[in-house]
């Protein structure tokens, strides 16, 4: 395993890769179609959001219950989805309270929510079908049959997405209604999670951050303005990430003394102690898995991930064949990263699974 990704960033890249083409495609439509205008968002507040929300309207409170945040009685993407014009939250006629808290409040879709579920729904099948041309049918129904048969063992009910994260990053248990029938990406994500959620356990640093930013750090130092493109998140993902790593000293942030207006971002001590440990973390976690759901199983898992990965640079992976964004879209005028994410960061900006 020494030279073998880890079994979370392979399946992280097969699932953002798939996410971001459902996005693009999502927005092709939704744009070229000349739906209702409104604000781009990711599959990840349909998956953890949209579904909810029926013509009928859903209570604020019922919505997050259904969404698994029911700790939080206002799901955290209400006011994004509120603003961004997807949903419109109101009191609830038949209350005949004075001033009923919101939590109460009917969530219903707007015109542009309605186009945009009519345009989400199909489009997974679509880009399944998609990814069974362009790697194989057999071997995508393997894929999901193994991701299938891994879900069916845990013992919680995990979102169709992951869900937002906090500054801290850390993935939250989240059990919410699950799909009866999940597509590959909530398959995907499910077992993510899963795994995510045991490392984490044993960590005092997120996977995500562990992963994508302190991944590419060292001892000397990286330009903070290149660490974008080396992991393949958003600078407000970074930005999020530096800030919480050097408040709690595994990193620091300093100017660069060979550039004026440019800032360094190295590991402390701790930090390399922190990152050298993740390491081993994962292969436990892997080993554990292995004796726990068969070692078999884990292994088709790894092998037909680690064929749609292929070589894990933008250029040279499989997956960023059919990531090409629409002209004229948001992504085809960003920047182009050299990898894909090494694991999500879902941000409350949208839900892009690169933070974006």
């Amino acid at each position: 395993m020494t030279d073998a990704l880890p079994l979370p960033t392979l399946l992280s890249q097969v699932l953002v890769a798939f996410t971001i083409e459902f996005d693009n495609e999502f927005e092709r439509q939704l744009v070229g179609g000349g739906g209702p205008s409104t604000f781009l968002v990711s599959m990840v507040m349909w998956s953890n959001f949209m579904r909810f929300v029926g013509d009928e309207g859903v209570t604020v409170r019922e919505l997050s219950a259904r969404a698994g945040v029911s700790e939080k009685p206002i799901h955290p993407s209400l006011a994004g989805m509120e603003r961004w014009g997807y949903v419109v939250v109101r009191p609830d006629p038949a209350d005949s309270r004075p001033k009923p808290p919101r939590r109460d409040w009917i969530v219903f879709p707007t015109p542009a929510g309605r186009r945009a579920r009519d345009v989400w729904i199909p489009l997974f099948g679509v880009i399944e079908n998609r990814w069974r041309q362009r790697f194989g049918a057999k071997e995508i129904d393997a894929l999901a049959d193994t991701l299938r048969a891994l879900v069916s063992r845990f013992d919680l009910a995990l979102p169709d997405y992951l869900p937002v994260v906090t500054h801290a990053m850390f993935v939250h248990k989240g059990e919410s209604a699950s799909s009866p029938d999940p597509h590959l990406a909530a398959l995907l994500s499910r077992v993510l999670h899963a795994f995510t959620l045991e490392f984490e356990r044993e960590s005092e640093v997120s996977l995500a951050m562990s992963a994508n930013v302190m991944r590419v750090l060292d001892e000397k130092g990286v330009r903070v303005r290149e660490l974008p493109r080396l992991t393949g998140v958003s600078k407000e993902a970074i930005s999020m990430s530096t800030g919480f790593l050097t408040k709690r000293g595994y990193v620091v942030v300093e100017p660069d003394p060979t550039a004026a207006r440019s800032k360094l971002a190295r590991l402390t001590p701790k930090g390399r102690e922190a990152q050298d440990a993740s390491g081993p973390r994962l292969a436990a976690v892997e080993q554990r898995w292995q004796e726990r759901y068969g070692e078999d199983r884990i292994r088709a898992l790894r092998e037909a991930l680690e064929t749609l990965v292929g070589e894990p640079s933008w250029e040279a992976s499989p997956l960023t064949r059919g990531l090409v964004p629409p002209a004229g879209g948001w992504r085809a005028k960003a920047r182009t990263p050299e990898t894909l994410p090494h694991h999500p960061m879902v941000l409350h900006r949208g839900g892009w699974p690169d933070g974006s």
